[in-house]
C-alpha cells in the first residue's frame, strides 16, 4: 500500500472514529486535520491542511504549545487545558492529548486529540462570578438593593431547618445530627441518594451555625472536567496555562464560611489528594502560582452511592473519607420513610397552589395511597415533580384524585407486563423501545432535567443519552 494510500484510511479511521485530532510532521507542517477538530477550532480543513501549525495558530506562545512540546522536546502532554484564539480570533477552550509519534529515536511526527470544552469553561466563569458575588455580599461589598436582585434573577434560595421536613425517626435522626454539627467548624460528609436533599441539610448547617454571616458556596464536582475543576476550587495565575488570568478559587472566596462539594467522588483521585493536602495544611496555592495562600473554610461534602462502595471501587479515597467524615450524616431515602409521602405531598400542594394560583385543599386517599405504594428512584425531589404536575393539571377544582397522580413506570414496575406482551401490539423493538422511553422520562423528571445526572444514574454516556432524548423527543 502506497503512503497516499495509507492517508486515506488514516482520515477514513479519524473521521469515523468521532474524534478531533491533528496530526504535524517533523517540521510541524500538518498532514492530518480532521473534520472533527475543524468543528472544534472553529475554522475550515483547508485552513490548517499542509500549513504550518504556528502559522495558523501563532497565538499560542511556543513555551505552551502542546505540538511544539511534543515535537521538540519530546514531551507527552495528557489532558491539558488551553484557551487560544484561531486564525480568525475567535477563543476556544479545548482539553488537549498530545503525544511525539517517535521512529527509530526520531520524532517523524505529533499527534493531538482535543476535546472542546468552551461552553464548559464559558459556564464555569459565569459560575465563578456568581459565586464572586455572593461571597462579595458576605464581605458586605456589594449593597444589599443589588444583591436581592442578583439572588433573584439566579435563583438562589437559602434553606434552613424549618425547611427540612418530616417526622420518620431514621430521617430526625439524621437532622439532630445536621443540627449538632452547625454549631460547630467540622467537616461534614453526607451520604444520600439522589433526590434526598443533601443541599438543604448542608445549606441548614451553614445558615444554622456560626458561620451565617460568611459565604456559603457549592460546587458540583461531576459537572466539571478535571482541567478545569482545579481552577475553580484553588483558583488559577496568569501563565499557569495558556489562556489562564488571575483569579480566586472557591477555596478563596468562601473563606471563613462553607464550601459545598457535592458528589465529591467524582473528583479525579489525583485532585481528591490536593484537596485532602488543603484540609490538612489549611493552605490552597492556585494553578500555576507559587504562594501559599491561608484559607478558613468549613468543607461539607455530598455523595448519592454509599462510601464504602465508593472507596472498594477505587471512586473515593480513604484517606480523604476519613477526613471529611468527621461528623457523618446519612439521610434515609424516601422509600424507608414513607410515612412522610403524606405530609411532603401537602407541603408540595401548597407550595404549588401558590405558585400556579391553584385551590386543591387535600388529597384524596386513593391518590394517597398510589403514591405511597411508589418507590422514588428520585426520592422527595421526584415527589415534588409528580405533585408540581399533578397540581398544574388537576382537573378537579379542591381534590386531588388518583387519576391527577401522574408516576412513570420503571424496569422493575413494568417486568411483571412483559408475561404479557402480545406480538399484535407491536414488534419486540418497539415494545422495548417504549419501556426504555419511559424510564428515561422517570429519570429525568427526577433528576429535575439535568441530563448529566439522569445519564450516570441510567449508566450510560451524556452523548448516548442526548442521541436517545433526540430519537423520542422528549427534549
Amino acid at each position: 500500500m502506497r503512503g497516499k494510500d495509507y492517508m486515506a484510511v488514516l482520515n477514513a479511521m479519524t473521521e469515523v472514529m468521532g474524534e478531533a485530532i491533528h496530526i504535524v510532521d517533523a517540521y510541524g507542517k500538518t498532514i492530518l486535520y480532521n473534520e472533527a477538530m475543524a468543528q472544534l477550532e472553529k475554522i475550515s480543513v483547508e485552513d490548517a491542511l499542509g500549513k504550518s501549525f504556528r502559522q495558523v495558530f501563532g497565538s499560542i506562545p511556543e513555551a505552551e504549545s502542546t505540538l511544539y512540546q511534543a515535537l521538540v522536546n519530546r514531551r507527552e502532554i495528557r489532558s491539558k487545558q488551553q484557551t487560544y484564539l484561531n486564525i480568525y480570533g475567535k477563543q476556544v477552550t479545548t482539553i488537549n492529548t498530545t503525544i511525539p509519534i517517535i521512529v527509530d529515536d526520531r520524532v517523524v511526527a505529533a499527534m493531538e486529540v482535543a476535546r472542546d470544552i468552551t461552553e464548559i469553561k464559558d459556564m464555569s466563569d459565569r459560575i465563578m462570578s456568581l459565586q464572586d458575588s455572593i461571597s462579595a455580599e458576605s464581605r458586605h461589598e456589594i449593597p444589599a438593593e443589588e444583591m436581592e436582585a442578583l439572588k433573584r434573577s439566579s435563583g438562589i434560595r437559602r434553606y434552613h431547618f424549618s425547611d427540612i421536613i418530616g417526622e420518620d425517626p431514621k430521617f430526625l435522626q439524621a437532622v439532630e445530627r445536621a443540627q449538632k454539627a452547625s454549631s460547630n467548624t467540622a467537616s461534614v460528609f453526607i451520604y444520600g441518594e439522589t433526590g434526598t436533599g443533601k443541599e438543604l441539610f448542608a445549606q441548614s448547617i451553614h445558615y444554622g451555625g456560626k458561620r451565617h454571616k460568611k459565604p456559603f458556596l457549592a460546587q458540583n464536582c461531576a459537572a466539571i472536567p478535571e482541567s478545569l475543576l482545579e481552577g475553580i476550587l484553588f483558583g488559577t495565575e496568569k501563565g499557569g496555562f495558556t489562556g489562564a488570568v488571575d483569579r480566586a478559587g472557591l477555596f478563596e472566596q468562601a473563606s471563613g464560611g462553607t464550601l459545598l462539594l457535592d458528589e465529591v467522588s467524582a473528583m479525579p483521585y489525583e485532585l481528591q489528594s490536593k484537596l485532602l493536602r488543603v484540609l490538612q495544611e489549611k493552605y490552597i496555592r492556585r494553578v500555576g502560582g507559587s504562594k501559599d495562600i491561608l484559607v478558613d473554610v468549613r468543607i461539607i461534602a455530598t455523595v448519592n452511592e454509599s462510601p464504602q462502595e465508593l472507596i472498594e471501587r477505587g471512586a473515593l479515597r480513604p484517606d480523604l473519607y476519613y477526613r471529611l467524615n468527621v461528623i457523618g450524616i446519612n439521610i434515609p431515602p424516601l422509600r424507608e420513610r414513607r410515612s412522610d409521602i403524606p405530609i411532603l405531598a401537602d407541603r408540595f400542594v401548597k407550595k404549588y397552589n401558590e405558585e400556579y394560583g391553584r385551590e386543591i385543599w387535600m388529597i384524596a386517599d386513593a391518590a394517597l395511597e398510589k403514591l405511597k405504594n411508589y418507590d422514588y428512584p428520585g426520592n422527595v425531589r421526584e415527589l415534588e415533580n409528580i405533585i408540581m404536575s399533578a397540581v398544574s393539571l388537576a382537573e378537579e377544582d379542591h381534590v386531588l384524585t388518583a387519576d391527577d397522580i401522574s408516576i412513570q413506570q420503571g424496569y422493575h414496575e413494568s417486568s411483571s407486563d412483559i408475561s404479557g406482551y402480545r406480538r399484535e401490539e407491536g414488534s419486540l423493538a418497539e415494545y422495548l423501545a417504549d419501556i426504555e422511553q419511559t424510564v428515561i422520562r422517570r429519570y429525568l423528571t427526577a433528576n429535575g432535567g439535568n441530563v448529566s445526572k439522569t445519564a450516570k444514574d441510567l449508566g450510560m454516556l451524556r452523548q448516548n443519552l442526548q442521541h436517545k432524548l433526540k430519537k423520542y423527543e422528549i427534549l
